[in-house]
């Protein structure tokens, strides 16, 4: 397959959409420097064609897995969790059966994209407090309408003024002088973060939470990232499949993008495999 300049079909149309060139579909000087720019930066020959190589790397395949099954729901008792042995903590596997029941982990699909979520969320269940400890430069980056060069000079790797300052007056947090912001860091394998959160979280375990917030980052790591999963309806997202496709579009709800996409489908692929 070669498309080149003059060349005028639904393909070149296709192809100016993925480089951000006006779809008019016809190849011509911008849809060829866009195609150069392109090959220049992911190590092709920027020649302005596009050959089988340029394409593949343009649109490169997506290989489904097949669903050998319907969905069809099943009790936490029957997941076979025996499977997950040395591939995630025991004390994620034996807090799975609770958290299932609870928040509608009802069969092997959603059993395994939310695992692989909540583990890379996580640094593979090992991270489950937020850490704030920013250096001055650090805050300018990520905070930049919180803090002034200055500013981030005297808050600079002290993590509890840190919360207080970004997370203050906002999702259900006193401001900053309360000491809402740390109190309500985030939390969990999926950082539930914010007063507002935890006070709806609380509501479905027995203790305390607002009293005790660091239940979220003990106990509750692996409950409170599936309160997150069906508070925003991600089951019927995952009931959608194996594929990646459906892998992307759960990140996406969960990350606000596909930062770490390639680990999650890795670890999807892995979970899956084992239980189904």
């Amino acid at each position: 397959m070669i498309l080149k300049k003059g060349d005028n079909n639904d393909l070149v149309k296709k192809l100016q959409v993925r480089l951000g060139v006006e779809a008019v579909g016809t190849f011509g000087p911008k849809t060829e420097e866009a195609v150069k720019k392109y090959q220049a930066a992911n190590g092709l020959a920027a020649d302005g064609i596009v050959g089988d190589g340029t394409w593949s790397k343009l649109f490169p395949p997506v290989t489904p897995i097949a669903v050998s099954a319907p969905v069809v729901a099943i009790p936490p008792s029957s997941f076979k969790l025996d499977k997950l042995k040395g591939h995630i903590p025991d004390s994620v596997i034996a807090a799975i059966p609770d958290t299932a029941a609870k928040f509608n982990i009802t069969n092997v699909l959603r059993l395994a994209h939310f695992l692989a979520q909540a583990g890379h969320e996580s640094g593979q269940f090992k991270a489950t407090s937020e850490n704030l400890n920013y250096s001055s430069k650090g805050l300018l980056g990520i905070f930049p309408r919180y803090f002034t060069p200055a500013l981030a000079e005297s808050y600079a790797r002290q993590p509890q003024k840190i919360a207080n300052r970004v997370y203050g007056g906002r999702m259900g947090n006193g401001v900053e002088a309360t000491g809402d912001g740390f109190k309500f860091r985030g939390r969990g394998y999926i950082q539930l973060t914010g007063k507002d959160n935890y006070t709806q979280f609380d509501k479905t375990v027995p203790e305390d939470i607002l009293a005790n917030p660091d239940l979220v980052s003990g106990k509750y790591a692996l409950m409170s990232a599936a309160w997150f999963f069906d508070k925003n309806k991600l089951w019927a997202i995952c009931d959608k499949g194996a594929d990646q496709g459906t892998v992307t579009a759960v990140t996406k709800r969960v990350n606000g993008g596909t930062i770490g996409l390639p680990d999650r489908i890795k670890h999807f692929n892995e979970y899956y495999n084992l239980l189904k």
